[in-house]
């Protein structure tokens, strides 16, 4: 949601006879007039009325609560609410933020950014379109809708898709210079069959190089 400055602009008209010279003249006059406040225009002299709105900005405001995911190492994706200040977004990370873009531009990932250096446990791996895993997040991380200009709450539809997509605790396996992700499942639910299948699919374990 954003906030608006919408200007409101009324037109009065008022015609004056004025008996002069020159039409310069007829306008001086009527000029003096009207700042003489000879001539007062009120709402019977109203003729249009105009609405114009800026470009609008996102509300921020201070204390304000953002609607998140949490995710945690060995954990599923929990919905939670944190403030939009940095020293909100730094205290559930652990230090100071790091921004992770995702292929949605609506959504971020704000991580620890020294979490590999520090040794934070691993969490999640990220993968490309092909399902390719690229890099892994260390620490607990969030994810939240990106605004204009600031961070802002996940939709309901955000939050499905990616709780669905973080869902599953990942363990790492390091083979030589390369590491592999292995998805610890849970019991699939009765007549989930066919959702299991996919999901498989789309975790398949991807080495990344070290």
């Amino acid at each position: 949601m954003k906030e608006y400055d919408v200007t409101i602009k009324e037109t009065l008209e008022k015609t004056v006879s004025m008996k002069a010279d020159s039409k310069e003249e007829a306008e001086e006059k009527v000029r003096q007039g009207y700042y003489n406040s000879e001539y007062v225009l009120d709402a019977d002299n109203f003729s249009d009325v105009d609405f114009k709105s800026d470009e609008g900005r996102e509300i921020t405001r201070e204390g304000s609560k953002l609607d998140v995911l949490l995710v945690k190492p060995g954990k599923v994706p929990i919905p939670y609410q944190v403030g939009s200040e940095l020293e909100d977004l730094q205290a559930a990370v652990g230090g100071d933020i790091e921004e992770v873009y995702l292929d949605d531009e609506d959504v971020g990932i704000i991580c620890n950014e020294q979490g590999k250096n520090i040794g934070l446990s691993l969490n999640r791996a990220l993968r490309d379109a092909d399902g390719q895993m690229y890099d892994i997040l260390t620490g607990d991380f969030l994810v939240v809708g990106l605004g204009e200009e600031d961070y802002c709450s996940l939709t309901p539809e955000q939050m499905e898709k990616y709780e669905k997509r973080f869902h599953y605790p990942e363990t790492f396996v390091k083979m030589g210079r390369s590491i592999m992700a292995l998805p610890i499942r849970d019991e699939p639910k009765e007549g989930a069959a066919k959702e299991k299948s996919t999901d498989m699919k789309r975790a398949q374990p991807s080495p990344v190089s070290l």
